[in-house]
């Protein structure tokens, strides 16, 4: 039933989406590095490929890419669209002193320089990544990199979403039915993409970090889900 509605949303959520680039190519926002690496269909399997120094897991369901997303396109993590408030963890009123500049806003693929990602004060698995898309959003993809400046990063991670507030957090679930773990980065600087197939219709998200080197330690974008390349 779950999965029967989640498709029914994305359907819907995707005429929309082609409805309102057709009538406003003003909102069509492309950020560069993505816009030709992005538009492409990538039904490999589970192994990674190689996209342009870009790690890319294929999908969790082998031989089968439906439902997915014929496109994507960057939130606006990296070109600043994503505001700071959107973007939270666990016991923000803590991050005082040194960790002021490490705070969630801070998780930005490719941001560079002294607080250039989110370091988590905690090192536990009760700490978590939350989004706020303030509507509800098509996501198709995950982008991760590790702290710029020191060998700190997550080495694999679930995601949890909801639709509103006022409803429980779902897992995102493997083909066997059980929470599917992304596998995140092995180094500081190299991203590692992570597909969702299929993709998660949602106003909330959250990664949750399952392991880590030395901290946790997080820049990241999500890819949304277009239906025609812009």
């Amino acid at each position: 039933m779950e999965q029967s509605r989640r498709c029914v949303l994305l359907v819907l959520l995707l005429v929309t989406e082609g409805l309102i680039q057709a009538q406003s190519q003003e909102e069509q926002e492309v950020t560069k590095p993505w816009t030709a690496k992005a538009c492409k269909c990538d039904c490999d399997g589970e192994s990674p490929t190689e996209l342009s120094g870009i790690t890319a897991y294929g999908s969790s369901f082998p031989g089968d890419c439906m439902p997915e997303c014929p496109y994507h396109k960057p939130m606006g993590f990296e070109a600043g669209s994503v505001s700071p408030e959107q973007i939270s963890c666990p016991n923000e009123d803590q991050y005082i002193g040194w960790f002021s500049s490490w705070t969630a806003s801070k998780a930005r693929l490719n941001s560079q320089g002294f607080g250039c990602a989110w370091l988590s004060k905690y090192q536990d698995t009760n700490q978590w990544l939350q989004i706020d898309f303030k509507d509800v959003k098509v996501v198709s993809g995950i982008l991760t990199q590790g702290r710029c400046d020191a060998d700190e990063w997550i080495t694999k991670y679930s995601v949890q979403y909801r639709t509103n507030e006022s409803l429980n957090w779902v897992y995102y679930k493997d083909q066997t039915g059980n929470n599917r773990v992304f596998y995140g980065n092995s180094d500081r600087s190299s991203t590692v993409q992570n597909l969702l197939r299929p993709p998660i219709v949602a106003r909330y998200i959250r990664l949750l970090p399952l392991g880590w080197h030395t901290r946790i330690a997080i820049r990241m974008e999500l890819l949304m889900c277009m239906s025609k390349c812009t």
